[in-house]
C-alpha cells in the first residue's frame, strides 16, 4: 500500500493525513494484512467492502487506532493537574467526582490521574468520591488496560517517588499497577466509539480527550465529537486535550485555563 492508496482510505473515513503522517508505516501494514485476509487486491475493492459491510468497516477503524501513550505523558501538564485541578476538585462539595478518559488506549492516562488523586488525598472519603470511566473503540487496548501490566517504555516518566507505592515489579523489566487496590478498582472500562456511541451518563468534572480525535480526525468529525464531549462536561469542569492539538472552529462554551492551550474550563452549564 503506497501513500496515495492510504490517503484515499483516510479521506473515505474522514481521517487526517497530517495526523497519520508520522505513524503511517505501521498502520499501513495492519491495513494491508486486513486487505489480504479479505482477499482484497486493490484499495478500491477494499473501500467498496467497507461501505457494504459495517463489521469490516469497524475492524478497519480499529486497526487505524494509534496507541502512543505512557504514564504522566507531558510532565508539565501533570504538574498543573496535581497543583491546580486535583486540589480544586477535591475541595468542591460534590458527593461524587466523575472523570472520563475518552479514547483511553491502554489505560496509562486514567491510572496516572487516579495515582495523583490518591497521593493528594487528605480526607478519608477522597478516594471513594472519585468515579472513573475509560472508553476506547479497540477491545485489545481495553484488555491490556485491565491487566495493567506495562513495559519500561510506558513508565519512563513515572515519578520515582511514586513507584514504590503504586507499582509492582515483574519479570522482564515490566511492572503492574498494583497498590493500593483503589487504583485499579472502580474504573468503568467501556468499549465505545466516540463517533457512534453515546458518552457515559452523567456530568463529568474532568474529561481527557488527548492525542486521538483532534489529531487523527478531519475537522467535521472533530466538531461532532467536541459537541458530544462538551455536553457531558459539568459547569466548571475541565477538558484536557493534547499539547499540540487545538479545538476545531466553532462556538464552544470553553475557555483556556492556567495560561495553557491544552486545558479548558466549561464556562456554564
Amino acid at each position: 500500500m503506497n501513500d496515495r492508496h492510504f490517503k484515499k482510505l483516510l479521506d473515505a473515513l474522514q481521517l487526517s493525513w497530517s495526523g497519520y503522517f508520522k505513524v503511517r508505516k505501521g498502520v499501513k501494514k495492519r491495513i494491508l494484512r486486513h486487505m489480504q485476509l479479505l482477499d482484497c487486491r486493490h484499495i478500491d475493492q477494499y473501500l467498496q467492502l467497507l461501505t457494504a459491510d459495517l463489521e469490516v468497516r469497524l475492524e478497519c477503524r480499529r486497526l487505524l487506532t494509534v496507541s502512543i501513550s505512557r504514564f504522566f505523558r507531558d510532565h508539565e501538564l501533570w504538574q498543573v493537574i496535581a497543583r491546580e485541578i486535583i486540589p480544586d476538585l477535591q475541595s468542591r462539595e460534590m458527593r461524587v467526582v466523575k472523570v472520563w478518559s475518552a479514547g483511553c488506549a491502554q489505560g496509562e492516562e486514567i491510572y496516572s490521574f487516579k495515582i495523583l488523586w490518591h497521593a493528594a488525598s487528605d480526607r478519608p472519603d477522597a478516594a471513594s468520591r472519585l468515579q472513573a470511566w475509560a472508553t476506547d473503540m479497540n477491545p485489545r487496548y481495553l484488555e491490556a488496560a485491565r491487566e495493567a501490566v506495562y513495559s519500561a517504555s510506558s513508565l519512563r516518566e513515572f515519578p520515582e517517588e511514586l513507584r514504590g507505592c503504586y507499582l509492582e515489579s515483574l519479570a522482564g523489566e515490566k511492572c503492574r499497577v498494583a497498590l493500593p487496590a483503589f487504583i485499579r478498582r472502580d474504573i468503568h472500562w467501556r468499549l465505545a466509539d466516540l463517533l457512534q456511541d453515546a458518552p457515559p451518563a452523567g456530568d463529568f468534572a474532568l474529561i481527557f480527550l488527548r492525542n486521538n480525535v483532534l489529531t487523527y480526525y478531519q475537522e467535521a468529525l472533530q466538531a461532532a465529537v467536541i459537541a458530544k464531549v462538551q455536553s457531558s462536561l459539568a459547569g466548571g469542569g475541565y477538558l484536557v486535550i493534547g499539547a499540540r492539538e487545538k479545538l476545531p472552529a466553532g462556538v464552544w462554551d470553553l475557555g483556556p485555563c492556567f495560561g495553557r492551550t491544552d486545558i479548558f474550563g466549561k464556562i456554564s452549564n
